[in-house]
């Protein structure tokens, strides 16, 4: 079990400190809640913290109006002191004073990139012996435009009739929130690279900007780097 702090800095409630709450907590305007607000946009509940492997885990429990960490729409995701948390029209801030200047010390003359490669190489760099829905189809060489019609069927993916390749179950919240931070961050750089995309008079052909062109190369090249994180671990070490 662990303890965790929010600081109320925007809402009915700002100004509210839930100091040392025994996880799990649960958030939301109903009692019963741990940490209750006073808002008609939050759900009656909105959203759990919970402790698993060694990580404060957040994670939305269906709620009308969503939940979000650093103003991004998440499901699941990790929780650090300084995160800011927004339900409904409240904002949360995670973490004690002491907490948070505590990962302000120790990312003092760390730069960004660094400091948040350090906080991944510190936990298991992959799922141990992940249990997927299904044996991965070996005919997966077809394309996926915008049109193609994406279905789930018994947990798994389809294009069409075409399965696509399974996600691992199973997962603990750790570890999903992990994947699921991922899979955000290539989507929103993935979307940043070609919002600018402008075609031509028929529509046949299209332009990207040099810029643009190097963010999409920029995933492209972290994507074959988790591939092989994936099978080689140690990888993240060179």
């Amino acid at each position: 079990m662990a303890l965790v702090t929010f600081q109320i800095l925007e809402g009915v409630d700002k100004g509210k400190v839930f100091r040392e709450l025994p996880t799990p907590v649960t958030i939301g305007r109903e009692e019963g809640n741990v940490l209750r607000l006073n808002d008609e946009r939050v759900s009656r509940f909105h959203a759990k913290i919970q402790f698993d492997n060694g990580e404060i885990i957040l994670t939305d429990l269906e709620s009308t109006n969503g939940t979000r960490v650093n103003g991004n729409v998440v499901q699941i995701r990790r929780l650090r002191p300084g995160d800011r948390v927004g339900i409904g029209r409240s904002l949360l801030l995670f973490g004690s004073d002491a907490e948070i200047a505590a990962r302000q010390a120790s990312l003092s003359g760390v730069q960004a990139g660094a400091a948040d490669a350090t906080a991944y190489h510190d936990a298991p760099a992959t799922v141990s012996n992940p249990v997927t829905t299904s044996p991965l189809d070996p005919d997966l060489d077809f394309v996926i435009t915008p049109t193609e019609k994406i279905t789930t069927s018994d947990g798994l993916l389809f294009a069409g009739n075409r399965p696509l390749p399974p996600l691992p179950l199973k997962l603990s919240p750790s570890q999903a929130a992990r994947l699921a931070e991922v899979f955000d961050f290539l989507h929103r750089h993935l979307t940043a690279g070609v919002d600018n995309i402008r075609p031509n008079d028929d529509g046949s052909q299209i332009t990207l900007t040099y810029a643009d062109w190097q963010r999409v190369l920029g995933v492209q090249m972290l994507l074959a780097r988790y591939v092989r994180a994936v099978t080689e671990p140690e990888v993240i070490e060179s």
